[in-house]
């Protein structure tokens, strides 16, 4: 079974990758360094949520309903107007009120700003849940193997990042945000580097 993070890293490259920096302003390099801090950052959200059976039924239905990854077969006709796939409703569900402490530690690990980011995670959302949705149906996952299999993408993440669950976790589930940054950063060079 493919794995959401390399899924995802197959589809940002070349035109898509540039079509993104064109969207929220930046060059392609800070862009796919910005994209390999916050996707990780994203499937880890995703997994935090998860963990709880209710949360993991209402992520399963969604990705029934809206998310089965569909999405990545036209991938720019999507970035053309990614509006219409409603990836602030898919942030505001993920990161709650947490999405500005996100946006800002991102922008701090990538050197981009806070508003490159808050239009950036936009873009990746339904593509991250896209991706998810094709693991989901070729791996006939029901909720809990949902939730298992995000807690091992969460793993994954971790390991690439260093000693990142910790301040990951903090990041996601605490008021408290500053040691998250360093790992986000050491983190980005290990999305786009391993296949």
């Amino acid at each position: 079974m493919n794995d959401v993070m390399s899924m995802v890293r197959s589809q940002l490259t070349g035109n898509n990758l540039s079509a993104i920096s064109s969207a929220i302003g930046a060059d392609e390099q800070a862009t796919s360094g910005a994209i390999g801090t916050a996707v990780p950052l994203l499937i880890s959200a995703l997994a935090n949520n998860a963990a709880r059976p209710a949360e993991a039924a209402k992520l399963n239905m969604a990705l029934q309903k809206d998310h089965d990854g569909s999405l990545l077969d036209n991938l720019g006709g999507f970035l053309n107007n990614p509006a219409l796939a409603n990836g602030a409703g898919i942030l505001e569900h993920v990161l709650g009120g947490r999405q500005k402490k996100v946006e800002t530690g991102v922008a701090g690990a990538t050197g981009l700003d806070a508003g490159q980011i808050a239009r950036l995670l936009p873009i990746l959302a339904p593509i991250v849940m896209a991706a998810l949705g094709k693991v989901r149906n070729s791996g006939g996952l029901d909720e809990g193997g949902l939730a298992g299999m995000l807690q091992q993408e969460k793993t994954k993440v971790a390991g690439q990042g260093g000693g990142l669950l910790g301040s990951l976790a903090g990041m996601l589930d605490s008021d408290n945000d500053g040691s998250a940054i360093d790992d986000l950063g050491r983190m980005a060079g290990g999305f786009f580097g391993k296949k």
